[in-house]
């Protein structure tokens, strides 16, 4: 009788878990359908609902939308104000007269300004960077050159090396009263924030804060993948970098990955655009914490105190370039940089040149890059041979072979983990900065990235792309005929959830 009334048992049980989850996937599935994202989102999402029972309810639960939780949001709601107040006061500064440059730009930094609205600012001076090493060298003395603000925005914080330099530089300028702001990603600088370095910096007055808190409460109220990717570094208001390099030695950083060293470029940037990036650190800032009491004047007295604590103000002409920053994330113009890559993509004419490390192009910038090829145009890739992401490895092959046959050449980076995230566009207009071309960086991670509208600058940083070219290996179709079925099974197996990674 026990025996029966144990099997009766087995079989209701059985019965409510496969009504439960077939529930939970339906449910799931209508939510996903009604949410209208891309189609390969959709579909990726639904395949991982449909084949993982209960599992792909949860992942989609904590990874499926984009949550940044209640309290950031309404920091957000109440910062836009003040944030679009700015955003006026940047549009006469230093204007750019069109008449100068080339046609096909006016139309790009009308739509950059469409979307995220800041205009392009002329009178700019940049120096790029391309050695780690001298990097680091030149955001030191710029530190110890300091007399009011030190800001310091970093996805990675790693300690070790020439790192630790900067710790030492920001802890010297702290006390000779200089007031110093880290911000540094939750889950990409989890190290240092738990490490002996933050202490000592806190010990001499330096303001620490922790972008997007990660953990395993938070993940059931906000989405934990969405992270802050931005490298920016502001001194005084009058100087400041942004590129691809985190606060790490490449000599100390991942050397178990088996990719090398990483390869990374940064610029060293002068005049009134600087205002702009002083200003979304700041705002970045603002959206962790309201300690320094922002929120509590008149709009314009609150514009007017933070410019003064946070040395965000107009700066004099330094150069003659014309640049625009292009800000993006999930709360703040989330479909910038995607369609603005399009029209970048759509827009050359003789050549194209694209190095990133996570190549995971959607269809929409797969059918741009191949058309672009199929007109004539000199389209090139060049990735790292070598990544540590698997699956961002495979899924980026997965795509090779349509390529090339489009006439697109791919060129693999045997010098390391190539992290530089550039784009130069016939020789004269090129974008710089922290995006990947993958669903992540266009989507969930807030970036930063520098419209360059000027010729000389563009043909430097295209000079450095051929350097890459020169330590690259270029991919044939025979090279990737090699592939074994397993590869080729996991490649377009990574490449259902491409639009995932």
């Amino acid at each position: 009788m026990e025996t029966e009334t144990l099997h009766w048992s087995s079989q209701f049980l059985a019965i409510i878990l496969t009504l439960a989850d077939l529930f939970i996937r339906l449910g799931l599935c209508i939510r996903v359908i009604m949410r209208q994202r891309q189609y390969g989102v959709t579909l990726a999402w639904l395949v991982i609902i449909l084949l993982l029972p209960f599992l792909g309810a949860i992942i989609y639960l904590f990874f499926g939308e984009n949550r940044i939780g209640e309290t950031r949001a309404k920091r957000a709601r109440q910062s836009l104000a003040h944030y679009h107040h700015w955003l006026a006061s940047l549009r006469p500064i230093s204007p750019v007269n069109w008449d100068s440059l080339p046609k096909a730009l006016e139309p790009i930094h009308c739509q950059a300004d469409n979307l995220v609205g800041i205009p392009a600012m002329d009178g700019n001076k940049l120096e790029l960077i391309e050695e780690p090493k001298l990097i680091i060298q030149e955001i030191i003395k710029d530190i110890d050159d300091s007399r009011s603000t030190c800001h310091l925005q970093f996805y990675i914080w790693h300690d070790g090396g020439s790192a630790d330099k900067v710790v030492e530089a920001v802890i010297n300028a702290a006390k000779r009263g200089v007031t110093c702001r880290i911000l540094v990603d939750s889950i990409g600088s989890k190290e240092f924030l738990r490490g002996k370095q933050i202490k000592r910096l806190q010990a001499v007055g330096v303001r620490v804060l922790e972008s997007l808190p990660a953990g395993f409460f938070k993940a059931l109220f906000v989405r934990i993948d969405i992270r802050n990717h931005r490298k920016i570094v502001v001194i005084d208001g009058k100087v400041a970098y942004t590129g691809s390099q985190n606060m790490v030695d490449p000599r100390y950083f991942k050397q178990d990955s088996g990719v090398g060293q990483w390869v990374d470029t940064m610029v060293r940037i002068q005049g009134p655009v600087v205002e702009a990036l002083a200003g979304t650190f700041i705002s970045d800032w603002f959206l962790e914490t309201d300690q320094e009491k922002v929120r509590t004047r008149s709009l314009g007295k609150d514009i007017q105190h933070v410019r003064s604590i946070a040395d965000i103000n107009h700066q004099p002409p330094a150069g003659d370039i014309p640049i625009q920053l292009v800000p993006s994330g999930p709360s703040f113009a989330q479909e910038a940089i995607h369609k603005l890559l399009l029209t970048t993509i759509y827009a050359s004419r003789r050549n194209i040149t694209l190095t990133t490390p996570y190549f995971v192009p959607d269809e929409s910038i797969l059918t741009a890059l191949t058309s672009a090829a199929e007109r004539g145009v000199d389209v090139r890739i060049i990735v790292p041979e070598k990544n540590d992401s698997k699956l961002v490895h495979y899924a980026s092959r997965a795509r090779y072979k349509v390529m090339l046959e489009s006439g697109i050449s791919i060129k693999l980076f045997q010098g390391g983990l190539l992290h530089s995230k550039t784009i130069t566009v016939d020789d004269e207009f090129s974008l710089f900065g922290s995006v990947n071309i993958d669903m992540r960086s266009f989507w969930l991670n807030f970036e930063t990235t520098l419209f360059i509208y000027n010729k000389a600058f563009t043909l430097d940083l295209r000079r450095i792309q051929a350097d890459y070219e020169s330590s690259s290996l270029t991919l044939t179709p025979e090279n990737l005929e090699k592939r074994n079925f397993t590869q080729r099974f996991l490649e377009n197996a990574a490449l259902i959830i491409s639009p995932l990674l």
